[in-house]
This record gives structure tokens, sequence and C-alpha cells, in this order.
């Protein structure tokens, strides 16, 4: 992994997706996986930190990584199983049922944290609900904000938050301090019923904070400017990993233009910004338009493919 790298660190799963005849059947996933993969087939400089265990469902899991030529020199191999996420599918929108006790990536601990750190970072997803890799990888953001560029997306499942007060905790101290926030117009609602959480992270020194709200296409705010990006016109498939997808086209952009670092992002331009939100939403709309988190490679974009 090179220094200039994106680290995306958090989980990888089996998303055990329905079939035509009701069967459930296996496919690479996770929300920072999805991204990781995003990453790699957008062109972006990429590495991902989880764990991954030796069987049969993590080199399905490895071998995605590599055919999109992410890094996966910081993942702690080990004998424990995969998690699984069965998926139920209706009118296109996804929810989850999570199978995580004892597994490879849950049972992380600090000691498992890598030694060396890329100028940005990537964190979200069920990784920072279970413990103990709720608190790992929190421990690895404080780490990583005082001299990195660092994103965050919760992308928050309330079926799998079992101690919701302890979560709404961290995520109180880690929303602030990042540079980038992402969220759904879900996460938004349940995060911040009276709707103040985006001016408040702004004016805790967040750089952009992004809303995405599916058909609507995604807003973001920057200190000064509010822009917005419509989402493409496009048959929908399924949602699973359109969030994701949105995550990685947004990075890739901003590492292409050279504004992914601490001091790039504190002197963000709008039209960079804008920029960076068009590729996330292009390469969104081409997930959604078929099944699974089948996210483009940069030649599927053409035009909009350039960062």
């Amino acid at each position: 992994m090179t220094p200039d790298s994106i680290l995306c660190c958090g989980e990888a799963l089996i998303d055990m997706l329905p079939g035509p005849d009701g069967s459930f059947l296996p496919h690479p996933g996770g929300a920072v996986f999805n991204t990781a993969v995003a990453l790699g087939r957008l062109g972006a400089r990429a590495g991902f930190f989880w764990g991954l265990p030796r069987d049969m469902f993590g080199a399905m899991l490895d071998a995605r990584l590599s055919e999109a030529g992410v890094d996966t020199a910081a993942c702690l191999r080990t004998d424990r199983p995969c998690t699984l996420a069965f998926v139920h599918l209706r009118d296109g929108q996804a929810r989850y049922a999570f199978y995580d006790e004892g597994t490879a990536g849950r049972l992380l601990t600090t000691a498992d944290l890598p030694d060396r750190l890329p100028q940005a970072l990537f964190f979200g997803g069920i990784s920072l609900v279970a413990e103990p890799c709720g608190t790992t990888m929190e421990t690895l953001f404080a780490r990583a904000i005082r001299h990195r560029a660092v994103m965050i997306d919760p992308n928050i499942r309330p079926g799998v938050i079992r101690d919701e007060a302890a979560f709404r905790a961290r995520m109180a101290r880690m929303l602030p301090a990042a540079d980038i926030v992402k969220l759904s117009a879900e996460d938004l609602a349940w995060l911040s019923p009276d709707g103040t959480l985006v001016p408040d992270l702004l004016r805790a020194g967040v750089k952009l904070v992004c809303v995405t709200d599916g058909a609507d296409g995604v807003r973001a705010w920057l200190p000064g400017a509010a822009l917005h990006e419509p989402a493409r016109a496009v048959p929908v498939a399924d949602t699973v990993g359109a969030g994701d997808t949105f995550n990685a086209g947004l990075l890739a952009s901003l590492q292409a233009a050279g504004a992914l670092t601490k001091a790039g992002l504190a002197a963000l331009p709008p039209e960079t910004a804008a920029a960076a939100l068009r590729l996330g939403v292009a390469a969104a709309a081409i997930t959604v338009s078929r099944p699974g988190a089948n996210p483009p490679w940069a030649h599927e974009l053409g035009p909009a493919g350039a960062a």
C-alpha cells in the first residue's frame, strides 16, 4: 500500500442474496468492503483492513479485492468464521439479518491494528457497532485524525445496534472529528430527528458533509457553500451497495484531484467537491441498475469516470 492510498477500515462479509427460487446465494459484501472494491475498480489507490477468515468465504473476499487491485497486506488472517448477512429485498430495498458472533472481524482488537497508515482512511458500517471491533476501529480513527484525511459513513442498521446509548455516544465522538461525513437521509433522521446535525458538524470543523437520498440525489455542504447533485434516472435492480459506491466515487475523485489530505480538504474548492459528487452519483447509478453490490469499473462510466 502506497503512502497516498485510501485505507478502508471495516467489515467484509458474505451477503446471502435471495435467488429466484427462494434459496440464498453467497456474494462478497460488507459496506466498507464494497467501498474498497469500488475504489479499486475506479482506478484509485486503495487498501483494506479487517479480519479475513482462512476458509472458502475468505477466499471469495480475497479474490474480489485482488481482482480490483486492492492491497490487503494490512488484513489479519484468522481461522475464525466469516460474518454472514442474509438479505431480504422488498421493492428493490434491502433489509439485513446479520450473523456475527465470534467472527474474524468482530474479534479484532487494538493489538491487530496496522503500524503504518496512508494519507487517507475510510471508516463505517457495522464494524463501529459490535465489540471489540467497534473500540478497535474507534482507536484507529483517533490515531488517524491527527494528521490524515478521514471519512466516515456510519451506514446505520438499527436492527444490529444492541446498546443504542453507547453507539450514539461513539457517533457523537467520531462524526464531529472527521474531515468528511456521509449520511443517508435515513441515517440523518435516526441520528438527528431535529435536523441540527449537519450545521453542528460544520461548526465542529467537518470539511464536507454529504447526505444521500435515493432518487433525490445527494446534497452536500462545505463551510460557506451548499451543493446538490441529482440522481441519474436508471432502472433499479436493487439498492445493495449504492451508498458504498457513492463513497468510492467521491473519494476517488478527491484523490485524483490531489485534495484528499488534511490541507487539501481544509481548502476544498466547491467545484472540486461538485466534481466528486458527480462521480459518486454516476458510479452509484450503475450499481443500482444491476443486482447485488457490483460497482462499476472506470471504463463503464465513460466521461463521468474521469475523476
